[in-house]
């Protein structure tokens, strides 16, 4: 098995990031470079995570083989029959994911140094480079210098700061490997500034959510809160994105085609919606002529004005699409969640679903999670699988708080899981040291991932499922990641006594501690700042426990779900009368839909229109009858409307509000109007286009 541990952790951990990626992502419209970038970040994190446990059992594997080595083996004749058990030496047990040496330091070298160099070089001139509104990789890669230069050299000055405080002590030389330690130890401490941060919210937040989530009372609560939440950022986007859209058409308007900057206009019109370029192009005609005169008084755009409305176009499509996504998701939500409200008092055990689209129709609905096992799940099971949960989370973060303000402590021991993983080392339990490893670390991960998942920094950071994450948002979680997973896994090896650093044992040190040079370099880091830091996480928990970023939040205008906060009552009842006529709204249309199924059930499915040799329309058997003045009653109201417009193709008359401009009168770019485009002007197709 030597080996094959570590193969199947690789390829597992690439699945695992490549799903992760492709729910947050998108493959189809994201450069191949940000997908990438972040793709590599994600899967070096997680292999560390993943592969630590490994490391951590081969390593008292080895400390097993050196004490053995270490323990005299000549002893006298009388001594050995006298005490036979004294001779004897215990046998250590090669663990079966054991990794052979010399394979572990290579694979940590490069897996550490590539995701340093992702996260402090690569990552943000990347993330700059896909946030610039330039029009050229040129002007992109100028625009991406210029930002991180600042970037830069706040970390430089940091790393020189260390240097000479290390050269001021004439007992040290520089050397290579101490500069190593000193860049590391400064990225280290950074990181583990933030990872408190973040552990201290999850470590609550986690086994607290899913304790609330238990109660369906609550979760619909909440729903509504978002809900009226989410109506004022979804209005505030579209009314950002047509601001935008007209400051699109009056730069379209006014740069023509003869002009050096039209190639960048036309940039900027690839990146708008499909209904506004259209709407650009339909529009063409009304500034011809009349307007001529005006257009020409209009002042000319800069190059720097349409890289900045590049960049806020780009910005301002995004927000109103994740907006749109979201909306849709928290609707299917709320109604799922009221109709698990409605079902709770079902006599008959059965869940009933409100909308004929909620109902699954794969043979694994209609066979195993059939309405009868949705119920008892939804309205029994899942409230009591969820509580036991939190409690099982509970315990773990008490252990966690408790462990990391006595880890310092190595006589006695006090931090549990180290206590664990000692005992499990006597009995050589190599399995039960890996999976408390792994189920300890994951936690941990857990803990400070989803909270970097979950932080919204305006609409700058915000991680959005459903392919809605921006490839800013993306890099920038990468970043984090990479910062945050190294001194996650050092605090780890600290609280189960295997950093040498921390607890001063004398012991083998891990392959994963080995590239990380001597920490006690820098005493005041390594003795203080590591030790006395983490205990600040007891403090964090009280405060997340308290809701105190909440209720700072919500004071600067933030609103959060705060229970006894008036505010997010009015929210709630917002909320609750949004999707009170959202419900009926998709009804009426469900409605409208099984009327018309059921009519063409009863008539045949062949279509309403169809084309004659001549080109000419003529009527089908949707209706009872090819005439179009019998029985119209009969069909819905879509169809006769189609009627009366073949009636009056077929007479040789115009169609009445079809295509012309008072149909447009409601559409979102209504009040633009723009120049001549080639590869706008074509009008809208429509079924009628050829007649």
């Amino acid at each position: 098995m030597s080996g094959v541990a570590l193969a199947i952790v690789i390829v597992v951990v690439f699945f695992l990031a490549l799903h992760l990626l492709h729910r947050y992502g998108d493959f189809h419209k994201q450069p191949s470079m940000v997908l990438f970038g972040t793709l590599l970040s994600w899967y070096l994190c997680f292999l560390i995570v993943f592969i630590l446990p490994l490391d951590v059992s081969s390593t008292i594997y080895n400390q097993c083989k050196l004490d053995n080595a270490e323990k005299p083996t000549n002893r006298t004749n009388s001594t050995s029959s006298t005490y036979p058990s004294l001779s004897a030496q215990k046998v250590c047990e090669e663990p079966w994911s054991y990794i052979p040496d010399g394979i572990l330091p290579v694979f940590w070298r490069v897996v550490y140094w590539t995701s340093q160099c992702l996260t402090w070089l690569l990552l943000p001139f990347m993330q700059s480079y896909a946030r610039s509104g330039a029009f050229s990789i040129v002007g992109k890669i100028k625009t991406a210098l210029i930002e991180n230069a600042i970037y830069y050299g706040t970390y430089l000055l940091i790393f020189i700061s260390l240097l000479i405080y290390v050269a001021s002590h004439p007992q040290w030389q520089l050397t290579w490997r101490e500069l190593q330690t000193i860049g590391i130890t400064a990225a280290n401490t950074w990181g583990l500034f933030l990872l408190v941060l973040l552990l201290g919210y999850g470590l609550v937040e986690i086994p607290r959510s899913y304790w609330l989530s238990s109660s369906h009372a609550y979760l619909l609560a909440k729903t509504y809160f978002k809900a009226g939440k989410m109506t004022t950022e979804k209005v505030d986007a579209e009314e950002n994105l047509v601001d935008v859209m007209e400051e699109v058409a009056t730069v379209h308007e006014t740069v023509k085609y003869n002009n050096p900057l039209r190639r960048c206009v036309d940039s900027i019109l690839k990146k708008c919606p499909t209904e506004y370029q259209e709407q650009m192009g339909r529009d063409v005609e009304s500034c011809e002529g009349s307007s001529d005169g005006e257009n020409q008084r209009n002042i000319l755009p800069s190059k720097w004005s349409l890289v900045k409305l590049h960049k806020q176009v780009i910005s301002a499509v995004q927000r109103q699409s994740q907006t749109q996504v979201q909306w849709s998701i928290l609707l299917g939500q709320a109604f799922h969640l009221e109709d698990v409200a409605k079902s709770q008092s079902s006599p008959a055990h059965q869940f009933i679903h409100s909308f004929s689209s909620q109902q699954y129709n794969s043979w694994l609905h209609r066979f195993i999670y059939t309405s009868t096992v949705e119920w008892y799940w939804e309205c029994v099971l899942r409230q009591w699988f969820y509580r036991l949960l939190a409690l099982f989370l509970c315990l773990l973060s008490v252990a966690v708080v408790w462990s990391e303000c006595t880890f310092f402590s190595t006589h006695p021991v006090l931090s549990l899981f180290a206590v664990f993983i000692q005992l499990a080392e006597k009995q050589y339990n190599y399995i039960c040291i890996e999976m408390a490893c792994f189920v300890s670390i994951f936690f941990l991960c857990v803990c400070v991932y989803s909270t970097v998942f979950r932080i919204r920094v305006f609409n700058y950071y915000y991680l959005v499922p459903h392919h809605q994450t921006d490839a800013y948002s993306l890099q920038f979680s990468g970043m984090l990641f990479c910062r945050l997973t190294p001194p996650l896994c050092l605090n780890f090896l600290g609280l189960i006594h295997m950093d040498s650093a921390i607890s001063h044992q004398d012991r083998i040190q891990t392959s994963y501690t080995s590239i990380m040079g001597s920490m006690r370099l820098l005493s005041f880091i390594s003795d203080g700042f590591y030790i006395y830091y983490p205990m600040m996480i007891l403090l964090l928990c009280l405060a997340t426990y308290y809701s105190l970023g909440s209720r700072c939040l919500n004071l600067l205008g933030f609103h959060q779900y705060i229970t006894d906060d008036d505010l997010t009552s009015d929210l709630v009842d917002e909320g609750r009368e949004l999707i009170r006529r959202e419900r009926k709204k998709q009804q009426r249309t469900e409605d409208g839909e099984n009327r018309n199924w059921g009519w063409r059930e009863r008539y045949g499915h062949q279509g309403l229109v169809g084309r004659t040799k001549n080109g000419y329309s003529q009527l089908k058997d949707d209706c009872p009858s090819t005439n179009i003045n019998s029985n119209a009653a009969q069909c819905s109201w879509r169809e006769r409307e189609e009627r009366e417009q073949n009636t009056a193709l077929l007479q040789g008359t115009q169609p009445v509000n079809y295509s012309g401009e008072e149909n447009l009168s409601g559409s979102p770019a209504k009040r633009y109007t723009g120049g001549r485009s080639p590869s706008l002007t074509a009008p809208r197709t429509g079924i009628f286009d050829d007649v």
